[in-house]
């Protein structure tokens, strides 16, 4: 049974012929009477009865008629509470993001939620690969994600996409590096170089295998490491290089350790907020997508 059949049922009961149930209901008697006919199906009693002109409800109608009526009552009160939430600027929202996005922005972030009058979201880190950063949208209201330019697109048929940055990917130097005195590196100056990188499907990989491409020389990967403060910690003890994206990882950095562009191969990623598009409906996550713009925008400017 439909409930819009269950309506019908309610209302011939109350309104006491087909006719006033279509007037009521702005549609044709032939209308109701095919619905009453389809909703009798499937109940083993009869539902109504003839009395003189009019059809009636028998007992065991008057019975569906009454559950009918509960049943549409809390299917509005159901409706009115979902209203409530999608607009409710106070809901929760839950973000995730990958290591480096999280230790740069979640703090910032804070101070920007107030503003935009933002509920307080849980935070959740996820070091995924970029080709697995979608399906963190089923468990999180909002994802943030990164993906190499070159990379395939995220799939818009399943996921809101929203652009935050456009983020260089530096390479990471000891300061007393030879190359260290170089404003900017081209492929050509890393050959031969010692690496602690990430593990493969993560964006300092992809930038690695570019440059051996152009140089057409294997690297030397000696650590496999996705902890960029780690990696920066490596790199600072001056026996291998590294690849730091330039806005999230940045702060990891001390004083023995400088970043240098890269030139001659496209070492840019693009970090996006991900989100299902039932979730944009939400007031509460439209108010926190609005804070981490900003909050990643001021981060892109440092």
């Amino acid at each position: 049974m439909e409930v819009h059949q269950l309506q019908i049922l309610r209302e011939l009961g109350d309104l006491g012929s087909v006719k006033a149930v279509a007037s009521a209901l702005y549609v044709t008697p032939s209308a109701v009477s095919q619905q009453l006919a389809l909703l009798q199906r499937n109940i083993a009693v009869p539902l109504t009865r003839k009395e003189g002109r009019n059809l009636v409800l028998t007992e065991a109608g008057e019975v569906l008629a009454a559950a009918g009526a509960s049943v549409i009552s809390s299917l509005a009160a159901a409706r009115a509470a979902i209203g409530e939430f999608q607009e409710s600027p106070a809901a929760p929202v839950s973000v995730a993001g990958f290591h480096s996005v999280g230790q740069a922005l979640f703090g910032p972030l804070l101070a920007k939620l107030d503003a935009h009058g933002a509920p307080v979201p849980q935070f959740f880190d996820e070091d995924v690969a970029q080709q697995d950063f979608p399906a963190l949208t089923a468990r999180y209201d909002l994802v943030l994600a990164h993906r190499m330019d070159h990379s395939p697109p995220w799939p818009e048929n399943k996921v809101v996409v929203s652009a935050l940055a456009h983020e260089p990917l530096d390479i990471a130097l000891p300061a007393g590096h030879r190359l260290a005195a170089k404003n900017t590196l081209l492929p050509a100056d890393l050959a031969g170089e010692r690496w602690v990188i990430s593990r493969e499907g993560y964006s300092p990989a992809d930038v690695l295998t570019a440059i051996s491409a152009v140089t057409g020389a294997a690297p030397l990967i000696i650590h496999r490491i996705n902890d960029y403060a780690t990696v920066a910690a490596l790199v600072a003890a001056g026996d291998v290089l590294g690849i730091i994206p330039r806005y999230t990882a940045g702060s990891t950095l001390g004083s023995s350790v400088v970043l240098r562009p890269l030139e001659g191969i496209a070492n840019r990623r693009r970090i996006d907020l991900l989100a299902r598009p039932e979730s944009m409906h939400r007031r509460s996550v439209q108010l926190v997508l609005t804070a981490i713009t900003q909050a990643m925008a001021e981060l892109s400017e440092k």
